[in-house]
């Protein structure tokens, strides 16, 4: 199927695995991209020197092209970037709008430049300043999220914007696709279906936990982080939100400390990004510190396989997902069926 997005990045399908923190590593980014998707590798985690092994590893396993996200806030954003560029990655993603100067250096040494945004104006923004693609990601979309569900904003942002738009937030099969590209989209995002796939390395128990969930199982919570933040609801989640602020408070110091180590950032620099964050999303310092939380509670259930000490993000879509095929076969199928919801409608069409 031939899109904007599939010229644009080089790949076969208009499919994008999204980053996912704990999620996204060589191993499922390299089987999304052998199986014509644009794979993403999340790097929010890593330090510099693991950033530049995973990707090597992607290398190893992968011809097809594949893409790297970072935090435009990070305060080696730019150490990142220039990794990126020496290691020949295609396509840059960002979890928040990256600065002009950042976008200028990427195109200028050839990587397309696809930031995530979840409102009308920040594409436009982004837009503005060189992106080369935005991903819209809807209000059903999982980790941090809107209140705009993804058929009110979708055709806003592809009305605004002259760019190629990829819609995320809801999407699991061809039926999505081929909605998202009757909105204008050129192409879909999906983080929760890749993450329910054979090729993703989170604990067998936790994928069971996902399969047996409902949509009514997956929530919206400030808790966490003091943001909207979609995921399970868990006992955990239960029970942060019956817990205090200073509780909360005294554990989000601690676990930050083990997000330092792991991610080799200094107390100097995690103060910065800290700033960062606060002035770019106008929290208050309480949030600050929830939200350099969050990638640990991630990391106990997703890597761990510890869901009652840890948060699982999820998709609204998680309630609808029953099985676990490979990337191979879940892309394969949703090219498929794409064909034949198409075929049905030029059918009506014909009939008319």
């Amino acid at each position: 199927m031939d899109t904007a997005l599939t010229r644009l990045v080089g790949v076969r399908h208009p499919v994008v695995q999204s980053a996912m923190g704990w999620v996204a590593g060589p191993r499922l980014v390299s089987a999304a991209a052998n199986a014509g998707a644009l794979g993403i590798l999340a790097s929010a985690t890593m330090t510099p020197d693991r950033l530049r092994e995973a990707i090597r590893e992607v290398a190893s396993r992968t011809d097809a092209p594949f893409g790297v996200n970072l935090r435009a806030d990070a305060g080696d954003a730019g150490d990142r970037v220039r990794i990126m560029i020496e290691e020949g990655v295609r396509v840059a993603s960002f979890a928040l709008a990256p600065s002009r100067e950042l976008i200028i250096e990427l195109k200028t040494a050839g990587v397309v430049v696809i930031p995530s945004v979840g409102a009308r104006r920040h594409a436009e923004k982004v837009a503005a300043w060189g992106a080369d693609a935005v991903i819209v990601q809807g209000g059903e979309g999982g980790g941090h999220t809107g209140e705009v569900a993804t058929s009110v904003l979708l055709p806003q942002v592809v009305d605004a914007v002259d760019i190629p738009v990829v819609a995320a937030g809801g999407f699991s099969d061809g039926r999505g696709l081929v909605a998202a590209l009757a909105y204008g989209a050129a192409g879909i995002a999906m983080g929760t279906r890749f993450l329910l796939t054979s090729d993703s390395t989170m604990p067998e128990a936790v994928k069971a936990r996902y399969l047996a969930a409902t949509v009514k199982d997956v929530t919206v919570t400030r808790t966490v982080d003091g943001v909207p933040h979609r995921m399970l609801r868990t006992e955990l989640v239960d029970a942060l939100e019956r817990s205090g602020r200073a509780r909360a408070l005294l554990r989000a110091v601690r676990r930050a400390e083990g997000l330092r180590r792991l991610s080799g950032l200094s107390r100097r620099q995690m103060i910065r990004d800290g700033l960062a964050l606060k002035q770019g999303r106008e929290l208050t310092w309480a949030q600050v510190l929830l939200a350099a939380n969050t990638p640990m509670l991630l990391k106990s259930a997703m890597v761990d396989g510890r869901m009652d000490l840890g948060v699982m993000a999820s998709g609204q879509v998680a309630g609808v997902i029953d099985d676990l095929p490979s990337c191979a076969g879940l892309v394969d199928r949703i090219m498929a069926e794409a064909e034949e919801v198409l075929k049905g409608l030029e059918s009506l069409r014909a009939v008319r």
